[in-house]
């Protein structure tokens, strides 16, 4: 019974973020990296929605465009990823103090994801 209930909520969950994805025009791939840069409620207060928005899809294009088979065992490749997402973050103004966090958030999505 329990099991059951936990699969309604998931779906429940699943459907509020494919519904919050259409209303932002993100996909859901687009909307975890969103959710990911969001985790921390000042982030959000300081740049607003429209540039995490931004951000999260500039994220995942350069994560597409530089994964390879083994990114999550090759140190050298994650080294690099760490920068590239770290120079999206300041592009935009991401809060510094809050960057390593929005790093390691972002790439734990990614692995979750590739």
């Amino acid at each position: 019974m329990q099991v059951i209930q936990e699969l309604i909520a998931l779906a429940k969950d699943i459907r509020a973020a494919r519904q919050r994805g259409q209303e932002y025009g993100l996909s859901h791939t687009e909307i975890a990296f969103y959710d990911a840069l969001a985790e921390n409620n000042s982030a959000l207060q300081a740049l607003g929605d429209a540039n995490l928005r931004v951000i999260a899809c500039e994220l995942l294009a350069e994560l597409q465009n530089n994964m390879s088979v083994d990114w999550t065992q090759r140190e050298s490749i994650r080294a690099r990823l760490r920068v590239s997402i770290r120079r999206i973050l300041r592009k935009y103004g991401y809060p510094p103090d809050l960057q390593n966090t929005a790093i390691k958030t972002v790439l734990e999505q990614a692995e979750a994801m590739f």
